[in-house]
């Protein structure tokens, strides 16, 4: 969860670990469905998992916030999972799915965003110190969020010298006034969630460059195809 490659693969193509319709780099319909194994998945969905909880506790569950943030979670992972399925037939189906999921987490970032700014709550600035300890610790379930939310929002009401070298970054400057306080449930978790959300988004930003230059260089189906016809006919006597 470090916006890096990693585990996507070099290059963030998805062209593996799934079911294909022949085997090889020359296959008319190459390995595809891996989406399980992306880690721009893996984050989105632990995004998912921390809205639905996240919305359940701090927005009306009658509200229209309420079922876009959810959905807009769904989407994000979602269409991440289809365009690698379609990734078989359509490399620019592909595309054009992880693109819609770039958005969809675009949109629930500015939703929270909101969250944040409505209630007067601080958002954090990417070089915040807290966004890198939450990153450093590799949650992959919601429980483990949840863990790390609770331990910040303990310290942060520690003395000073209690706070084990903590000390400066767990307070921040409130947005209503100049003294220092503690940062409470909703912020922490607001953050949190915006810390995933930005590895996500970070991933498939590379992801979706990948994608690019693999069509515009390979092309897909149809240009895999032309080429087994034209490969075809050359062999016939």
């Amino acid at each position: 969860m470090d916006g890096r490659n990693g585990r996507d693969g070099r290059d963030g193509r998805d062209g593996r670990g799934g079911p294909g319709g022949q085997n090889g780099p020359e296959g008319l319909i190459p390995k595809h469905g891996g989406y399980r194994k992306l880690k721009s998945f893996r984050v989105a969905q632990l995004a998912y998992d921390v809205t639905v909880r996240f919305c359940g506790r701090y927005i009306d569950r009658r509200s229209r916030t309420h079922d876009q943030m959810v959905q807009a979670a769904r989407s994000g992972v979602q269409n991440i999972a289809e365009g690698s399925k379609a990734s078989g037939t359509s490399k620019k189906m592909e595309l054009k799915l992880t693109n819609v999921a770039r958005a969809s987490l675009e949109e629930l970032q500015l939703d929270y965003e909101d969250f944040l700014r409505h209630r007067g709550l601080r958002l954090w600035e990417k070089s915040d110190p807290r966004r890198a300890e939450l990153i450093a610790r590799r949650c992959t379930t919601v429980e483990e969020v949840v863990g790390w939310v609770g331990d910040l929002h303990a310290r942060s009401r520690l003395p000073k010298e209690e706070n084990d070298g903590h000390a400066s970054i767990v307070s921040t400057p409130s947005t209503s006034s100049n003294q220092t306080t503690p940062p409470t449930y909703p912020e922490i978790a607001a953050n949190a969630a915006l810390t995933f959300l930005s590895v996500a988004c970070a991933l498939l930003d590379r992801q979706i460059a990948a994608q690019a230059k693999a069509f515009e260089q390979d092309g897909g189906f149809t240009e895999r195809l032309y080429k087994r016809r034209t490969q075809a006919r050359k062999k016939r006597p």
